[in-house]
């Protein structure tokens, strides 16, 4: 097979993922934009008859129920934000000490670590819930983010790129008079800019778009869900008979993610070359 043909059949195969994706979001924005009657027709036109933003304006307010949605979308901001400040500082400053300093047990410590990426997030349910329980967190905000700190990912990844980063320009710096702590803020950081951008959007994401451990966290107070466990409580309540509403409220649900993925896209992909993953 050429080289030619080779690349066709990969632009296609990308395009068909692509459109996988792509569809499904077409789709919810289309459904959000119909009045009552026609978000339940058997039509699957892509083009709403009579478009109106209604349904936005009813979600944001909270519908008949009186939700508080826009308290949800602050609770969410929040908790997603303090939560990847946490990440990038616990993680840094860990990759750092594995990769440049002298640890004892190094090797055995990076092992350990690695060992707790092969066990589902789910089966620490359970176990951490009781444990945040025991410590009287239920019901405050530091439930809702404390968890993803204690995540590997972002070490393993951050210790991969401090690993390789030369010794020379290192040892000079020492030469010069420079810290361990000097060298860590003025060297070491800003040349994993990338990865740390790489690593703050993939944790924004994955709190922000989080909603089993929040749905149980929250301790039953509806004003300390967050924007997706909200829209889980919704799903089966009062939206369960108006799709177009909920398409409404999750369309509002993904433009945080989506605003943050553009702005820091470029940053993605040099993380991704940088860090060598494939």
């Amino acid at each position: 097979m050429s080289a030619k043909i080779r690349g066709s059949l990969l632009i296609l195969l990308a395009t068909a993922i692509g459109v996988m994706f792509i569809v499904p979001l077409i789709w919810m924005v289309t459904i959000s934009l119909k009045t009552d009657i026609e978000a339940f027709l058997p039509d699957l036109s892509f083009i709403p008859k009579e478009p109106t933003m209604i349904n936005y304006i009813e979600a944001l307010r909270g519908g008949d129920l009186d939700v508080p949605i826009i308290r949800w979308i602050i609770n969410s901001l929040i908790v997603s934000t303090v939560g990847t400040v946490l990440v990038l500082t616990i993680d840094a400053l860990a990759a750092y000490g594995l990769a440049r300093l002298d640890v004892p047990f190094r090797k055995a410590l990076i092992s350990l670590f690695l060992s707790t990426m092969m066990i589902p997030g789910i089966v620490w349910f359970v176990p951490q819930y009781i444990l945040f329980q025991d410590l009287h967190l239920i019901g405050t905000y530091a439930a809702f983010f404390l968890p993803a700190t204690a995540g590997v990912f972002g070490v393993f990844l951050l210790y991969q790129f401090f690993l390789g980063y030369p010794a020379e320009i290192e040892e000079a710096a020492y030469m010069d008079g420079a810290n361990k702590w000097q060298i860590f803020v003025r060297m070491f950081l800003p040349a994993s800019k990338s990865i740390l951008w790489t690593l703050a959007v993939i944790t924004f994401m994955g709190i922000f778009n989080d909603y089993i451990w929040p749905y149980y966290v929250s301790g039953g107070d509806e004003d300390m869900l967050t924007l997706t466990a909200g829209i889980a409580v919704m799903t089966h309540g009062s939206y369960v008979n108006y799709p177009n509403k909920l398409m409404a409220l999750s369309v509002i649900a993904t433009l945080p993610i989506l605003i943050v993925f553009l702005l820091a896209q470029k940053s993605i992909v040099k993380g991704i070359i940088h860090s060598g993953i494939k």
